[in-house]
């Protein structure tokens, strides 16, 4: 029997990094791509330059702003998913204050403050302040911004300014379904998350203790064991 197909897609500002752990890990049963969400300014350019890559049947993973994405996916080529994983993410529409919150972060960058965006705003909300503490963490989430790099990021913060509704879709997805997010992820409530579970019939909801925002990488083992699973259903 041959490899699992799976599409792993990030969140703004982050890349392969975010689910190396993932990707290394479940190797043995899947055959694994991240995709690149930085090329494009509308969550529906992003999920459409996915599917162009992908192959014509395979599992799909988002994380926050690659979850967004991911429900478009499911929006615009529902059958060619055998399983979705939905992690740390939020079906909403943006609020006022996320657009404004991004609009100032756009300002920031074009005027020379583009690392401040991750080290002095996003950073608190993306891990726990124990996790803080872990130099080779922070530097990996770092790392990502940097190299995912400040046009980039203004693609990025531009999508989820537009970013569609995705609750409607939410009653329609049918293959098997995992929503996931850390306990004390404080950017994509417990509650949205319950409301994508209760939404999808027969998802299964799952949170992981000891982690805030980027679960792949504050929980990696736990979150690498659920998604094994997953994809074994």
């Amino acid at each position: 029997m041959g490899k699992q197909p799976l599409v792993l897609l990030p969140g703004t500002l982050c890349n392969e990094k975010l689910w190396a752990h993932q990707a290394r890990c479940l190797s043995d049963i899947a055959d694994i791509t991240v995709g690149d969400l930085s090329q494009n300014d509308t969550i529906e350019e992003m999920a459409q330059s996915v599917l162009q890559q992908a192959p014509s049947s395979f599992a799909l993973a988002g994380l926050s702003m690659g979850g967004i994405v991911a429900l478009q996916i499911m929006r615009m080529a529902p059958k060619r998913v055998s399983h979705l994983a939905l992690l740390d993410t939020s079906p909403y529409p943006p609020t006022l204050d996320q657009i404004n919150t991004w609009e100032k972060f756009i300002e920031m960058a074009d005027t020379g403050q583009f690392l401040e965006v991750t080290t002095n705003y996003l950073l608190p909300g993306l891990i726990r302040s124990e996790s803080r503490k872990d130099k080779s963490l922070v530097s990996t989430i770092v790392e990502m911004a940097e190299e995912t790099g400040k046009e980039a990021m203004v693609r990025q913060m531009k999508a989820l300014m537009k970013k569609p509704d995705g609750r409607a879709i939410l009653p329609k997805i049918n293959c098997p379904t995992l929503v996931l997010h850390g306990r004390e992820d404080t950017i994509c409530s417990a509650e949205a998350h319950q409301e994508m579970a209760d939404a999808i019939p027969s998802a299964a909801l799952v949170a992981v203790e000891e982690a805030g925002h980027l679960s792949t990488l504050e929980q990696s083992q736990a979150v690498t064991a659920l998604l094994r699973f997953w994809l074994q259903q």
